[in-house]
């Protein structure tokens, strides 16, 4: 028995830990641990083939994961205390302050992660940016959210930033992912003929998704030394976003070369005169 000195006459009565206790604990997180990691494979391997509900399918991992581990939880809990209604309140007491000195940053992540889950932000398989990371989420886990970045690195992010950081989500759960592309061309150009061939290489590429909802655009824009073509369109699999951007760039800036369409010249000895 542990006497409880914040709640007087009340006491937390806490089982013999023996070797049996330690090993059916152990047992359990391995078989929490092994069944999440079979489930996660197999959701994974069945969200492949679920088309457009892909990314629906991915967000039961992490649901299932906080089931598993709190159900893990609730059983090592067993093994070692007994309490009673009264006793809860001050095991309640106990654990609120031991989360409040040391555990406060573990226990808002996991509420973080719970928030995540029900009120979806992001979800699995999303294109987000969080704080200055940008990445494919590969994993929303117990304590941390897992970005893939273009440099293909694999970036933990605590689940607690999404109450201190803004989160932009480039898909919003959906396959389809609109992409910017930006080309720069010299203001002699002609600007009319640029835009048609960059038109013409968007809707002839291979990762293209254009509907009502999805429909593309391209906007012209002059700056004082130069001008911006702007594209704006979707990408049928959000995992092609920089395939199809390169795609288009090097399609329409080959078809330039054959028009005449030049990238803005630098004058370079104005800049040192200005200087």
């Amino acid at each position: 028995m542990v006497d409880n000195t914040n709640f007087p006459g009340v006491e937390v009565p806490i089982k013999p830990i023996d070797l049996g206790t330690i090993l059916s604990s152990i047992l359990i997180i391995i078989g929490a641990y092994l069944v999440t990691r079979i489930i996660t494979y197999i959701l994974i391997r069945v969200s492949e083939r679920a088309g457009a509900r892909r990314i629906t399918v991915k967000m039961v991992v992490p649901l299932l994961k906080f089931a598993i581990y709190g159900i893990a939880l609730y059983y090592i809990l067993g093994f070692l205390i007994s309490l009673s209604s009264t006793q809860l309140i001050a095991f309640s007491g106990l654990l609120g302050a031991a989360i409040g000195f040391g555990l406060k940053d573990l226990f808002a992540d996991v509420i973080g992660g719970l928030i995540i889950i029900f009120e979806k932000p992001y979800q699995l398989g999303d294109k987000v940016k969080i704080g200055d990371y940008y990445g494919e989420v590969s994993d929303i886990g117990i304590r941390a959210t897992r970005l893939v970045t273009p440099d293909d690195n694999l970036v933990s992010v605590p689940n607690y930033l999404i109450f201190t950081q803004a989160v932009a989500s480039a898909n919003a759960g959906s396959p389809e992912m609109m992409v910017v592309i930006d080309l720069f061309i010299d203001l002699d150009s002609d600007a009319e003929l640029a835009m048609s061939i960059l038109k013409e290489a968007i809707v002839t590429s291979k990762y293209v998704y254009i509907s009502k909802k999805r429909p593309f655009t391209v906007i012209l824009e002059d700056y004082p030394f130069y001008r911006r073509i702007r594209a704006k369109a979707y990408v049928y699999d959000l995992r092609y976003e920089f395939e199809f951007k390169s795609e288009v760039t090097r399609r329409t800036w080959k078809e330039f070369s054959k028009k005449g369409i030049t990238a803005p010249q630098v004058n370079v000895m104005s800049e040192k005169t200005m200087c």
